[in-house]
């Protein structure tokens, strides 16, 4: 009899837990607990330096409703002590996973071949308070390595 009780709360455990493993929305990309789709982005693993010093980093991201105000998609470069913001691109938020691409002419003293990271977020600009001014809100954010080439 406790084998059987103790089988039968492992399976019932087994089918609760089942949904939360499942991370990924039909797409495969990233979704809330229950299965819904979610805001994300990624980052590709290389980024491209150009002879006259343009940097271009790409990725993808999905962003779901953006009627609250628009969104943008930033990126930032670091390499040793250097950082630079590297464009910015204004995001289509209608559910479905696009590409980004993100150029910028970086000199003085212009990036290296060689690992570096990335930082891009989505950001959403809302208006807030009595005024209604725009304030930025994080929709979805992103670290990643990346070796420029």
């Amino acid at each position: 009899m406790r084998v059987r009780l103790a089988l039968a709360a492992t399976v019932l455990l087994a089918a609760a837990a089942a949904p939360l493993a499942h991370a990924g929305g039909a797409d495969g990309f990233p979704a809330e607990p229950g299965g819904r789709l979610a805001d994300f982005l990624t980052v590709d693993p290389a980024g491209l330096l150009g002879a006259d010093a343009t940097v271009t980093l790409s990725g993808t991201y999905r962003c779901l409703d953006d009627s609250a105000g628009p969104v943008f998609l930033s990126s930032t470069l670091r390499q040793q002590d250097r950082s630079a913001g590297i464009g910015g691109t204004r995001a289509v938020c209608d559910g479905l996973v696009r590409t980004w691409t993100n150029t910028a002419v970086v000199k003085d003293p212009a990036y290296q071949p060689g690992e570096a990271r990335v930082e891009a977020t989505l950001m959403q600009l809302a208006p807030e308070g009595e005024l209604g001014l725009p304030a930025p809100g994080l929709r979805a954010a992103e670290t990643a390595p990346v070796t420029l080439n």
